[in-house]
């Protein structure tokens, strides 16, 4: 089951869903995540274990439990990426896809690593909703290929959203036109996060799909640092 985000990250608005593909009561391979770092950061994980049911919600049980301990070690993103890569590796020719990203209040700054995920989007108030050009990297268990991290500015008001593949994939629409629509339900500014996570889901996700949703949506706040507070 997963668990609510933590209300209150610092320097940082969260909501999340998770949608599992058939009966509510069933458990896929998406998972989602929101990970305290020292120095007031936040670590936000979304990530895909391809295949549902038990099967893959054990393999993704695995990664998730290990991706809370790689959190534990304050590594760089894809530093992170590297070791969950050696895990999948060994889960039974399980392949998985994983966006992995640390914000920082202190310095406004996002720093972020994928592995064969769906790309991100970032919404600000210059640009609107846009996908964020990342080095996409190989799937989780494929091995062999190095991640890259990549840093961006992330000032407040600023949004990160994290999704998984069920939230725009159909058998019949085309990728493409599929992210189209979600840049353009995303660019709805004065919505908050609660409402920017149901009404993707409204208008993205069939109930007849045979996929998992995960969804998490990170907003910038205004920041004020602990006094005294070594970073």
């Amino acid at each position: 089951r997963h668990p609510h985000p933590p209300p209150h990250p610092p320097g940082l608005g969260v909501a999340a869903r998770y949608r599992p593909a058939g009966a509510p009561t069933e458990v896929g391979g998406d998972w989602y995540d929101v990970l305290p770092l020292a120095g007031e950061r936040t670590a936000l994980v979304v990530g895909d274990v391809m295949g549902s049911g038990i099967h893959a919600a054990a393999a993704m049980g695995r990664l998730r439990t290990a991706t809370a301990a790689f959190t534990e070690l304050d590594l760089d993103p894809a530093q992170v990426l590297q070791h969950l890569d050696t895990i999948t590796s060994r889960l039974e020719q399980y392949i998985a896809t994983c966006v992995y990203a640390v914000y920082d209040p202190h310095r406004a700054e996002l720093r972020i690593a994928n592995a064969g995920h769906m790309p991100p989007v970032v919404v600000s108030d210059g640009t609107g909703p846009r996908l964020l050009e990342l080095p996409t990297g190989t799937p989780l268990g494929v091995g062999g290929v190095p991640f890259e991290s990549t840093t961006l500015h992330f000032a407040p008001d600023d949004e990160l959203v994290l999704y998984t593949d069920g939230l725009v994939e159909t058998r019949h629409g085309h990728l493409d036109e599929r992210l189209d629509v979600l840049l353009g339900l995303l660019d709805a500014p004065g919505c908050t996060l609660e409402e920017t996570c149901n009404r993707l889901l409204r208008n993205l996700r069939n109930p007849q799909d045979h996929d998992d949703v995960a969804l998490l949506i990170a907003r910038a706040r205004p920041f004020t640092p602990v006094t005294g507070l070594r970073h």
